[in-house]
């Protein structure tokens, strides 16, 4: 890989729960984070969000706005760059659908926020902080 790519993670809520899958793949395979994937040529970060979401769990969302940008490059022991993608989390609207794992993940399921906080299962890195920017997000859109 000569460039990096541009991907996009959906970050659901319901209730006190967020969606999370485990990876199957690298990086960050067998640890818990966000679903999401490639955006494709002419998809929009957003749509891309809602696509892989559903790919991945069946779960339908509506992407609602941007919550940050990740820089996530990861090198080999010689220092050479192994994977380098722009992560768009974006924040979605849960609409229907129950968890079930497809795709490239293990598992699918609502996970406790306080859970996530607690950092009792193993997570890909900033999931807390992404986590944390969605529940500021839906309380400043509740009028909370």
């Amino acid at each position: 890989m000569d460039h990096p790519k541009l991907a996009a993670i959906a970050v659901v809520l319901h209730d006190d729960a967020v969606l999370l899958v485990r990876r199957k793949n690298e990086p960050d395979a067998n640890l818990w984070g966000f679903p999401g994937g490639h955006v494709d040529f002419g998809e929009t970060a957003k749509a891309a969000a809602a696509r892989e979401l559903f790919e991945e769990t069946e779960v339908i969302a509506e992407p609602l706005e941007y919550l940050t940008n990740l820089d996530i490059i990861v090198r080999d022991q010689a220092g050479a760059v192994t994977f380098h993608y722009l992560l768009v989390a974006v924040l979605c609207r849960y609409k229907s659908g129950t968890p079930c794992a497809h795709d490239d993940v293990h598992e699918a399921v609502w996970v406790d926020c306080s859970t996530v906080f607690q950092k009792t299962l193993p997570m890909s890195g900033d999931v807390d902080m992404i986590l944390q920017a969605a529940l500021d997000r839906r309380c400043q859109r509740e009028g909370g």
